[in-house]
């Protein structure tokens, strides 16, 4: 059913630069004679009156043309009479309506509206509409300055659609003719979405506005504010007659700049520095960058070095409590301080360990520093990239700094400290520069007394500083920045060696790092040999630790629940039940003699490894296959090897013909593991014999050495991890090369006593020991149950 359409005839206030809008409440002022005669009017009947908007606001006698038709009926809540004649009102509106006639009256209007009925909307869309223009406004209100923001969230709680578009619109700060626009909206849903967009808009630009003042206030005449404050500072200090602070300020340096014993070039330069910056005003930028220059100036250590500790005795007993083992290392640092005790001067001495993680190469600078009674700093080089980190940036760029170099001398606070330079082998090089070039004048004896870092621009001593430097590997190291170095190999511990800092070192760690008592938990040597073989595969001792701090973590728990008088002694089995299935097996020497099989020795960052391999003949035309990822270099081994047999099969009692009618497959077992190097070359030629001539290899026999066409046997390294790791394995016989008999000091006694050692110079040696029968033809070998004749050929300890 439509609606019946409602007319009334009410009076017309015309009203400048204000829309009404239903359901407000607006408070105005009135004065003109027309509006105030309608007043009167209205007044005097039921206080209804119609308030429509001016076109525009200078027009003070509109006509009819010059008011919107659409306006608003309202009654007159309060009016009171002003001293200057003009009327204060309080007005509520109550509905639309639009004029559709005018009758002039005693000087004022008076118009027939259509009273617009309201409309009731509700649906899906209105709702989401009305939540998300309630959000908008909530929003709009907490950025806006004008509105009071518990009133319009309280205003703004309504069911009707077209009272929240009314009370929002209302409250709007737009102009006149947007709120007209939306007073003749008469649908509310509409006008809902006309209102959202407005306040997207009015939201965006309140929040700019936000971030611009915030931007504004922070920077805002920072410089008079500090001046002000500087001034009143000098103001009050006069009146309590005290000096300047600044004049206190350059003396205070002054002095420092006297004690702090310069050589007398940088004194100069520091003390011009000063009178510049007394020239300067307090408070300009370039006095600040002035007084940092001379803060680390004066902060550098110019005359003060520690005293240091030369008692050999005393190193040594430091060195043997901190490291087990590697007595080359510390040899050579004993070395090193007993040159120190005899020499006044001595030319600076830059150490380099090399070896894999976990060996204690970090550990151990600072042993030296502590055997020595020496400050120590360490700078890690892992990464660094640029020239800037090592020699600082010049004072020109904001923000400037001294370099790395420069920092960690003003840490150590002494010019003599144990300066460590970890992980020279990861630093890299960009645009910025090449960092391993500036270290070259920091590790150069001739140069390094005269170190000039590009912001202090002085010459500083660093010939006093104990450089040490540490890498995994040297070949990434650049070769100049090689040739200055003293490198100090760090090979790796034995198993004996693990076992000994394991009890000494790692377990008492681990028990008072979990808070367990010796009498909680004790090891026995198997169970730290077990972890060693089952559960790591490295040349450190890292992993071995972290297995050992988790079984210690497991006692702790159970002293916990059990009670602090829990004891137990962890063996190798209590070791698998606490650890869990191993991670790695034990590589152990073959069960019996066989065709085709021979034990090699490999060398790994983990240690050494014994490497079986297997050769097998097949029916074909000749061509020889290698498998378990094996390098180039490995390759071509087995390819000389290969040449080598083929030279010499007449005289191995091999058929001429073999190469055209049997196909070889050679295999290095573990073949995910890559493998690469020369020394398998032995190997390789002697399990390639085995095969072809049909006669097996002694088991308790393992090898290394590199091959040529000729058959002579070439040196190789990793003699020490090779031997220990046969010796694990259970295997007594081992073949070298003739060249690497300089390597045996290197092994423990221990371990040389339960073997014999055959050194060779020709594989014509090595087939004599390895196989076990002889040849079909010329050569002939032990029997296969007796150890063969030593001789010249064999070392036995």
């Amino acid at each position: 059913m439509e609606p019946m359409e409602v007319y009334e005839t009410l009076p017309i206030v015309p009203l400048r630069d204000l829309v009404v809008f239903p359901h407000m409440m607006l408070p105005f002022v009135i004065g003109r004679p027309s509006s105030t005669r309608a007043l009167e009017h209205a007044l005097a009947k039921d206080k209804r009156i119609f308030l429509a908007a001016q076109h525009d606001a200078s027009v003070d006698d509109p006509a009819p043309g010059d008011i919107y038709a659409m306006g608003c009926v309202a009654n007159v809540v309060q009016s009171l009479k002003l001293p200057d004649g003009n009327i204060k009102l309080l007005v509520e509106g109550v509905d639309r309506a639009r004029a559709v006639e005018w009758k002039e009256d005693k000087g004022f209007y008076r118009v027939v509206v259509k009273i617009i009925p309201r409309q009731r909307e509700a649906s899906p869309d209105v709702e989401a509409t009305m939540s998300r223009v309630v959000s908008l406004f909530e929003q709009y209100v907490k950025l806006s300055n004008n509105l009071h923001y518990d009133a319009m969230i309280a205003a703004v709680r309504v069911d009707d659609p077209g009272k929240l578009g009314d009370t929002i619109a209302a409250h709007l700060v737009a102009g006149v003719e947007e709120k007209q626009n939306l007073l003749e909206i008469i649908s509310a849903l509409e006008r809902l979405n006309r209102i959202a967009g407005i306040l997207e808009i009015e939201v965006d630009k309140l929040q700019v506005d936000r971030r611009i003042q915030s931007r504004v206030k922070k920077q805002m005449e920072k410089a008079q504010k500090e001046y002000y404050l500087n001034e009143k500072m000098k103001a009050i200090q006069k009146e309590l007659g005290r000096k300047d602070d600044r004049g206190n300020e350059v003396e205070e340096l002054r002095k420092k700049i006297e004690q702090a014993r310069m050589p007398k070039d940088v004194q100069e330069k520091a003390i011009q520095e000063l009178k510049r910056l007394e020239a300067m005003p307090p408070m300009s930028a370039e006095a600040t960058v002035s007084r940092n220059y001379l803060d680390w100036l004066i902060a550098v250590p110019w005359y003060k070095k520690s005293r240091e500790s030369r008692d050999l005795r005393r190193a040594e007993q430091i060195l043997h409590e901190d490291h087990y083992g590697l007595e080359k290392i510390k040899d050579r640092i004993l070395e090193f301080l007993a040159v120190r005790a005899l020499v006044k001067k001595p030319k600076a001495t830059i150490l380099t360990f090399s070896g894999p993680p976990g060996v204690g190469k970090t550990s151990l600078a600072k042993s030296i520093a502590r055997a020595t009674n020496r400050r120590f700093v360490r700078l890690s080089l892992g990464g660094v990239r640029d020239e800037a980190e090592i020699r600082g940036h010049r004072r020109t760029y904001i923000g400037a700094f001294p370099g790395q170099i420069v920092q960690m001398m003003k840490k150590a606070g002494t010019m003599n400290p144990v300066f460590l330079l970890d992980e020279v082998d990861k630093m890299s090089m960009d645009f910025r520069g090449d960092p391993s070039a500036a270290l070259l004048e920091v590790l150069d004896p001739e140069q390094n007394h005269t170190f000039l870092d590009h912001y202090l621009d002085v010459e500083f001593d660093l010939s006093n500083v104990m450089f040490i430097c540490t890498a995994n590997v040297l070949h990434t190291i650049p070769q100049a920045l090689r040739d200055r170095m003293e490198v100090l190999q760090l090979a790796g511990y034995t198993e004996h060696e693990k076992i000994e800092i394991a009890r000494r070192f790692l377990a008492p760690k681990a028990t008072d790092a979990t808070g367990l008592k010796p009498s909680n938990v004790s090891f026995i040597d198997e169970a730290f040999q077990t972890i060693i073989q089952r559960y790591t595969r490295e040349a450190g001792v890292r992993n071995l630790e972290r297995e050992i701090s988790s079984i210690c973590r497991k006692m702790a728990r159970k002293v916990v629940v059990e009670g602090k008088n829990f004891s137990e002694e962890v063996t190798g089995e209590k070791v698998t039940e606490y650890l869990g299935v191993p991670r790695y097996r034990t590589t152990t020497a073959e069960q019996k003699n066989e065709i085709g099989i021979a034990t090699g020795l490999a060398w790994t960052e983990a240690g050494g490894e014994i490497l079986v391999t297997e050769a097998t003949l097949m029916p074909g035309k000749g061509h020889l296959t290698l498998t378990g990822k094996l390098g180039d270099v490995m390759q071509e081994s087995a390819q000389a090897a290969m040449s080598y047999v083929r030279t010499k099969a007449e005289e191995f009692g091999i058929p001429k013909e073999f190469n055209r009618k049997t196909d070889v497959h050679v295999h290095v077992p573990e073949g995910a593991i890559p493998k690469d190097g020369p020394s398998a070359g032995i190997t390789l030629a002697t399990a390639l014999v085995s095969a072809l001539a049909r006669v097996p290899t002694r088991k308790e026999v393992a090898m290394t050495g590199e091959i040529t066409l000729r058959g002579k046997v070439l040196p190789i390294g990793g003699v020490k991890e090779k031997v220990l790791a046969a010796h694990r394995a259970g295997l007594k016989n081992i073949i070298l090369p003739k060249d690497n008999e300089k390597d045996l000091a290197d092994i423990p006694k221990a371990v040389l006593d339960t073997l014999d050692l055959y050194l060779v110079e020709t594989m014509d040696e090595v087939l004599k020991i390895a196989l076990a029968g002889p040849l079909p033809l010329s050569l002939q070998a032990p029997p296969a149950d007796e150890p063969p004749p030593i001789a010249d050929e064999a070392i036995t300890h």
